[in-house]
């Protein structure tokens, strides 16, 4: 018999720069499957550091890699016990939030790479998020999303742009026009859709060009 327990935890997160009156952005950022938080980082260093301030939550599942047990990386979700597992992490993004307690008058941009668009993606409609910039990088959109989860967003003040690469490996043809299809449906052309050159893959020289 499978039994459910509640707990309390801890979990880190890192920040990028400094939150001051001079800050414009602040990025909530959601890294992809293997990554660390701190090393996802590396990735926004070319963003103005006086305007931009970045939040990168830490996936809480970590694991060795390659079973070398040398480097570590780690997971949002996986498919057991996906909602309970979903309710948990959804807790713990709110908790990085209270804790930053960013005014509201900076622009908020949510960024999701790989896995990380499910999370972002969910949290956003979970808990009402308004928001600046919506970037959905390399991902899925989750399947159980309806355009009436997007019913309280105005689209005169945000904006959602949706990145792959061309030779993305997990963007088939297929893929890429179910993708096409969830993003054409639930943003009724609210959504501006930016490819590049290159794999499934984070680029630097992509991410300053998204602001």
């Amino acid at each position: 018999m499978e039994k459910t327990v509640s707990y309390s935890t801890k979990n880190t997160y890192v920040t990028l720069n400094e939150l001051t009156s001079k800050t414009k952005n602040v990025w909530l950022v959601f890294h992809g499957i293997g990554y660390l938080s701190r090393y996802f980082l590396k990735y926004f260093k070319g963003l103005d550091a006086q305007e931009n301030y970045i939040i990168a939550p830490q996936a809480p599942s970590k694991y060795y890699l390659k079973n070398e047990y040398k480097y570590v990386g780690a997971s949002w979700l996986t498919k057991e016990n996906t909602a309970a597992e979903t309710d948990n992490v959804m807790n713990y993004i709110d908790a990085v939030l209270d804790a930053e307690q960013i005014p509201p008058n900076y622009n908020l941009i949510l960024f999701g790479f790989s896995q990380g668009v499910s999370i972002a993606t969910r949290w956003i409609i979970r808990r009402k998020i308004n928001f600046k910039s919506l970037i959905l990088y390399a991902g899925g959109i989750p399947n159980e999303l309806k355009k009436e989860d997007f019913d309280y967003i105005d689209w005169h003040s945000s904006k959602v742009k949706i990145v792959y690469g061309n030779a993305d490996e997990y963007m088939n043809r297929e893929r890429l026009k179910t993708e096409k299809n969830k993003i054409e449906n639930l943003f009724q052309k609210n959504a501006e859709i930016i490819s590049f050159v290159g794999g499934h893959e984070m680029k630097s020289e992509i991410i300053e060009t998204l602001i």
